[in-house]
């Protein structure tokens, strides 16, 4: 066909280089576009990486993958922009084209044609293909800017998500978890990684997603004075293109990861954490437009984690000072007018102590009222407690109950623990001892002189019958009435 005749296909070819705005789609349709407007039997587009000479990507038609893979090894490198059969690096082929593209001023690749059916490729040829690559030039620099349009917005939306799903109540680790696992989706990581300073000045990695097990990242360390360290305690982000070989990292799991960044979480000059975003081995490096996108979202989401932190906060206070208003009212005025009722009751009694009915109907009045305090007291105490994360275990809820008291007892109480608490006792038996502690610990909370209490509990305990039992002793030193004056001790036991 004549160069006259090609025309039209020509222009066509123009007009349909770019109609797809994805960046993958456009590269492989000007290969397929050269190869047809030529009649070559081979095409390749090499993508350079930005500032080395080494290709990044490879685009083809008509090729095996052992052909590929040969060919990407003969591209051009920047500095070779020559056509091969004027280079040293042409292929032993009848003949071969190649052009390079330009985006603005940057070289992005070569296209290369080779094997026209018809025989060798002509001055037409060579005019035809340099006009394509021209336009290419075009098509990729407007598909580079959807897609970097595209990215922008996907990290904005991701940003937005994450600090939506902060401020709405989650706890600290869920909250890490999400800023962790949304960076590694958007950055096409191969995980994404908290960590956070160590009292010995080093950083520990705290969480971590992964699509692969995470067993033997979480928990790692790294040391106090490496260089990746000083430059992220001084709000600097770490760039890396291989892990495995970079001299800066020395944690054990580098060996698993390949191009990564590691990005200061801080808002407001304090350090939260770090999140780092490691890709595999072999995977693509992060661009300089990943990389900006990335430190935006790790700003951000440092914000977020501040904000959350500081909303969370403001809950628990809110709830501590609502908690604390109605044991208020219920020690001044509940408590009060039972124990005046009780008071009155008990007068009542004495006064009829000769009509045994009246009596003893008036005492079981008494014992309710006085049961109903101690219950009341109890409520009281549980409410001044400090809230917080519910312990897992049985001895660690034991734990938070004695801290708790030591706020209003003014000294912390002992407790000693025999035999496996958390293994032998059950959920119903632990909620029953734990509500005889509070109970306990309430009543010597309002009386007099008492400087210390041993809590003890005991589950290696057997009944006469032989069963196993737990025992929960709490004693004090202060004076008991129904004790003769001597100190106190409240006892219960129950089978395990």
């Amino acid at each position: 066909m004549t160069s006259v005749g090609r025309l039209p296909l020509l222009l066509e070819a123009v007009l349909s280089i770019g109609s797809d705005l994805g960046l993958r789609a456009t590269l492989q349709q000007i290969v397929d576009t050269a190869t047809t407007l030529t009649g070559a039997r081979y095409g390749a587009l090499g993508v350079l990486e930005p500032d080395q000479d080494r290709t990044e990507a490879l685009y083809t038609t008509g090729m095996t993958e052992a052909e590929r893979q040969r060919v990407g090894r003969l591209l051009p490198e920047r500095r070779a922009a020559l056509p091969p059969e004027e280079g040293r690096k042409a292929p032993p082929a009848p003949a071969f084209l190649t052009a390079p593209i330009q985006v603005h001023t940057q070289l992005f690749g070569h296209l290369c044609l080779a094997e026209k059916s018809s025989g060798p490729f002509s001055e037409t040829d060579r005019a035809l293909l340099h006009v394509l690559a021209s336009q290419a030039g075009i098509a990729i620099g407007n598909a580079r800017l959807y897609e970097s349009a595209r990215q922008r917005e996907r990290w904005i939306e991701g940003a937005a998500a994450v600090t939506t799903a902060l401020l709405t109540g989650t706890d600290a680790a869920d909250a890490l978890m999400t800023v962790a696992e949304s960076a590694r989706v958007l950055a096409g990581a191969s995980a994404g990684v908290i960590l956070q300073p160590t009292e010995a000045g080093g950083m520990e990695i705290v969480t971590a997603s992964t699509l692969d097990d995470p067993a033997g990242i979480v928990g790692t360390t790294i040391a106090p004075g490496s260089p990746v360290l000083v430059q992220l305690l001084g709000g600097e982000p770490v760039f890396i293109d291989d892990s495995a070989t970079d001299p800066r990292m020395t944690t054990d799991v580098r060996s698993r990861f390949g191009p990564s960044m590691m990005l200061p979480l801080q808002s407001g000059g304090r350090l939260i954490g770090t999140l780092a975003l490691p890709r595999r081995r072999g995977a693509p490096p992060y661009t300089a437009v990943d990389r900006l996108l990335a430190t935006q979202f790790a700003s951000q989401a440092a914000l977020a984690l501040v904000m959350a932190d500081a909303q969370a906060d403001r809950e628990r206070l809110a709830v501590y000072e609502d908690r604390d208003r109605i044991a208020r009212d219920l020690h001044d005025l509940v408590v009060q007018r039972l124990f005046a009722t009780e008071m009155m009751l008990e007068s009542t009694r004495r006064r009829a102590a000769t009509e045994e009915d009246a009596s003893e109907l008036l005492g079981r009045a008494v014992d309710e009222l006085d049961s109903t305090i101690q219950e009341v007291r109890t409520a009281i105490f549980a409410l001044q407690q400090p809230p917080a994360e519910a312990p897992s275990t049985f001895r660690g809820r034991v734990l938070r109950e004695t801290g708790g008291a030591a706020a209003l007892l003014g000294f912390p109480p002992s407790v000693h623990f025999t035999g496996a608490v958390d293994a032998l006792v059950g959920e119903g038996t632990g909620r029953e001892l734990l509500a005889a502690l509070r109970g306990a610990l309430a009543a010597a909370h309002r009386r007099p002189g008492i400087s210390a209490i041993d809590v003890a509990v005991d589950a290696t305990v057997r009944l006469p019958d032989g069963r196993s039992a737990v025992r929960l002793v709490v004693a004090d030193d202060g004076d008991d009435a129904e004790a003769g004056g001597g100190s106190a001790a409240v006892t219960w036991e129950a089978p395990l």
